[in-house]
């Protein structure tokens, strides 16, 4: 009986929304939801109920931000990503090197050189693969309409002997 009751306030316990208000438990809420895990499914993650979800979504900022996060933002900053990848950007770089004053003093400098990356064929290919795949899908199908003679009802009577001699034929045509 003692353990019945310790199991109910441990499942109590394992949902509790301090918990998963917390950053750890928040960074796990986002994951799930990043891994395309439904409400439902992340509530039986937490063992709590489904309608407790949404009532912690409407108490709970933070909660709420790692949902959406997790599902909104994280897809649309790879998309962002990938898009900036495939057409190239400018960057700014920083290179450090010492140089010799002359006097045998060593200084550091520091200078920012502004780079331009070309665009990256693949995230090119698969962006196009995804947002125009009649076009750019790697096979193209052709569909054939019409009639094939095969002319099988004109060998369809004959004899073996008969077919061997057109056979030949053939050959030596």
């Amino acid at each position: 009986m003692q353990e019945e009751k310790n199991k109910g306030n441990k499942a109590g316990r394992k949902g509790m929304y301090r918990d998963w208000i917390s950053p750890e438990g928040l960074i796990k809420i986002e994951g799930w939801a990043r891994d395309g895990l439904s409400n439902k499914q992340i509530a039986q993650n937490i063992g709590i109920r489904e309608g407790t979800i949404y009532e912690w979504i409407n108490n709970y900022p933070e909660f709420s931000e790692a949902l959406k996060k997790g599902k909104e933002v994280i897809d649309r900053e790879v998309e962002n990503a990938l898009l900036k990848r495939a057409l190239g950007y400018q960057a700014e770089e920083t290179k450090t090197y010492v140089k010799d004053d002359g006097n045998g003093k060593k200084n550091k400098h520091v200078e920012k050189v502004q780079k331009h990356l070309a665009g990256d064929v693949t995230a090119m290919i698969f962006w196009l693969k995804n947002r125009k795949p009649e076009e750019w899908r790697d096979r193209k199908e052709t569909e054939l309409s019409g009639y094939v003679d095969n002319n099988i009802n004109a060998i369809k009577g004959l004899t073996t002997e008969e077919l061997k001699e057109l056979a030949k034929r053939d050959t030596t045509e």
